[in-house]
């Protein structure tokens, strides 16, 4: 497949869209397979559409597209890729180019390459061809068959459940490192169960085998296994001429050392990404895998940095790169843009998190007036629960939102059986809210906790109705507990909101013993408490708090109808990849960014530095740091839960706070006093009741 340039005023068109460090990496070896190259792509800098050019450059100069392998970490990147790669390409070939880019058919992610060679070599590698591939729902189900006929399911102490079991097999497998370690750093709540542990792993791989299914990390773990074998691997190599490789920073250790056996010497291989980016260690990337990529190989590979941005001003570059510059390892790059703006990036000080709540709305209903449309705008934090008292004030101002990585606050389960506790013992003839509570207790399904609704509703006092029922055996031991919070919540023996941390405290028991990640639930609560104390009685709270049935995540869910307008609410996590035109950062001090959990070793600090980097690029005009002086933490060891004095980020210090337009807003508080109720007396049920007579 040797193709000739149209003529050489199109090849000059062509690459004239690219500014300097674009064409130089576009242009590496000349369309034909050379060294190891690294293209380090900032923010904004462009880098699919480098990437693209690559591939279309390689493909215009005589590449065989079916010896390109372009790998990315989505299907819908790899599908717009080679979309674009076919659009350059055809600028230079006119009809000739769309034969060339659908032979482009090794473009996808690691995992659909990866199932497409186990497949091709199934008999050579002792795998029967129509195996079948388990979905990760399929894996934690026959995780959890191996579980129990090991007996693993029955033991006195609580053993880990499918999902943590899975969740912990795959971080070993992918992060290339023993359980012991794996157990040590992720899951520390379970490393008393490492011997057991190994054991089901052991059964649950015999368990595949027998039943011909791979998992999810198979796909990688058979490939990396293959690439181990000389002969394999050499035919392997042989296949692809060119292997691309898309947002390197997020590749994990099984991925990074299958490139390697593939191509040793570095021939043909080009990997994009950016180190400051790399923000996913929990998911196994290895930012190590992009910072000893230059040196991996007998000859040093060639870098190009992109460090041109197209989408933020001059002034929220120049305080990113004053961020990321204190990161004490990293390639170095000052992004810079010819978009000048006089306007700093707002570093702002707020009292508490009424206060943040109260500023970003109404500093984006100021936006709105001035014509920016909410889905323009967009809040991030480093973690879901942050933004509970912000959603609570959304939802009272009626501004739409859409919230990105996780359930919305109020939509989390363990919220709702807070509430729900509540609503139940200010009204226990509602049902939804006491089958939800009842179910709850070990051993009451929707029977019992039928029954026992009933048998409160022909009490005269439904506290004693609630003693006196029968409860299953499995839930005696709790019963008198939950009889007695029922009581006191019921009659007010404790001011508000002092009753909702009796049923916190009450609740914090079954919290544990139904979810995995108690101790992170634990935080919403925390949180709700500190929401609650904002309002003046029980009845104001749940009133204004009535939520909706539990919904999936909104980021699979999706957003509301698209000819809607919705402010954007996204964990940074979930938002790298995004630009918006306004960007507030909540939380920007020490225990929120960096997070208590991430200020411990020096490589989970620097994460936290560059979720902060992520986070503030993302912007395209405006950008406010958020720094409320305290905020509430849970658990601090010796000390309980408290409020604390926050102080300012570690990663802005005083040396950096030239770059930031530095301000204190004052948070407002008070509502509008109320007139004397008159003295009148009307029956509105019976009305409602004769309107349907």
């Amino acid at each position: 497949m040797n193709v000739a340039f149209r003529d050489s005023g199109t090849q000059a068109t062509y690459l004239d869209r690219l500014n300097a460090g674009q064409r130089m990496a576009v242009e590496h070896g000349g369309g034909r397979v050379a060294g190891p190259l690294l293209i380090i792509a900032g923010a904004g800098s462009g880098k699919t559409n480098t990437l693209a050019h690559r591939v279309a450059h390689l493909i215009v100069n005589g590449a065989d597209p079916r010896r390109i392998l372009l790998m990315t970490f989505t299907r819908r990147a790899a599908a717009e890729m080679t979309r674009r790669v076919g659009r350059i390409a055809a600028d230079v070939l006119g009809d000739k180019a769309t034969a060339l880019t659908e032979g482009l058919t090794w473009a996808g992610t690691f995992h659909s390459v990866g199932a497409r060679l186990l497949r091709d070599y199934a008999l050579e590698i002792g795998l029967d061809p129509a195996f079948t591939i388990h979905d990760r729902e399929d894996s934690a189900d026959l995780m959890n068959l191996c579980r129990h006929e090991l007996g693993l399911s029955k033991t006195e102490s609580r053993f880990p459940a499918k999902n943590t079991c899975l969740a912990i097999y795959s971080r070993v497998v992918n992060a290339e490192m023993p359980i012991e370690d794996v157990l040590r750093k992720a899951f520390p709540w379970c490393f008393e169960w490492a011997a057991e542990l190994k054991g089901l792993f052991a059964a649950y791989v015999e368990a595949k085998q027998a039943q011909n299914v791979l998992d999810y990390d198979d796909l990688l773990l058979y490939w990396a296994q293959m690439a181990a074998e000389p002969a394999l691997v050499e035919h392997l190599g042989a296949r692809f001429d060119h292997i691309l490789v898309d947002e390197y920073q997020d590749t994990n250790r099984l991925q990074a050392s299958i490139l390697m056996a593939l191509k040793p010497d570095g021939a043909g291989i080009t990997v994009v990404g950016d180190d400051a980016q790399s923000i996913y260690s929990f998911r196994s990337a290895e930012v190590r895998n992009i910072l000893d990529f230059p040196k991996l190989f007998p000859v040093a590979a060639d870098i190009v940095t992109l460090d041109r941005n197209y989408r933020s001003t001059d002034t929220i570059l120049a305080a990113a790169n004053a961020v990321i510059a204190e990161a004490e390892e990293r390639f170095t790059k000052d992004l810079w843009t010819e978009r000048k703006s006089s306007e700093k990036p707002r570093l702002v000080t707020v009292r508490d998190d009424a206060g943040q709540a109260n500023y970003v709305c109404e500093a984006v209903l100021a936006e709105r007036e001035a014509g920016t449309r909410l889905k323009e705008q967009a809040v991030l934090f480093r973690t879901s629960h942050h933004s509970g008292p912000l959603e609570v004030e959304l939802t009272r101002r009626n501004i739409p939102f859409v919230k990105f990585g996780g359930l919305k606050f109020l939509d989390s389960a363990h919220v709702k059986d807070m509430l729900a506790m509540l609503r139940f013992a200010e009204n226990p003839r509602d049902r939804v809210s006491g089958f939800r509570v009842l179910q709850l207790m070990p051993g009451v399904g929707p029977s019992t906790a039928g029954q026992v609704i009933d048998a409160m509703e022909t009490s005269l006092d439904p506290t004693m109705g609630l003693a006196a029922v029968r409860v299953p055996q499995r839930a005696e031991a709790d019963w008198p507990r939950f009889v007695a919070l029922f009581k006191d919540v019921r009659e007010r023996s404790a001011a508000w909101p002092a009753d909702l941390e009796q049923v916190r405290l009450w609740y914090e028991p079954h919290l544990e013993r139904i979810h995995e990640d108690a101790e992170a639930r634990r935080a919403d609560l925390m949180q709700l408490e500190q929401i609650a104390a904002s309002y003046p009685s029980r009845e104001r709270f749940l009133t204004e708090l009535t939520l909706d049935p539990p919904a999936a995540s909104s980021d699979r869910a999706g957003p509301p109808h698209r000819d809607e307008d919705y402010l954007i609410l996204s964990t940074i996590h979930s938002a790298k990849g995004q630009e918006w035109k306004n960007v507030f950062v909540l939380n920007v001090v020490d225990g929120c960014i960096p997070a208590c959990l991430g200020a411990g070793e020096k490589e989970d600090l620097e994460e936290e530095r560059r979720l902060l980097y992520v986070a503030m690029t993302r912007a395209k005009d405006s950008l406010h740091l958020m720094a409320p002086q305290r905020f509430y933490v849970h658990n601090q060891p010796g000390r309980g839960d408290r409020h604390v004095y926050a102080s300012r980020t570690r990663f802005i210090p005083d040396r950096t706070l030239d770059y930031f337009e530095r301000s204190v807003w004052p948070a407002t508080a008070g509502a509008a006093g109320r007139s004397p109720q008159p003295d009148i007396r009307i029956d509105l049920k019976s009305r409602m009741r004769g309107m349907w007579r």
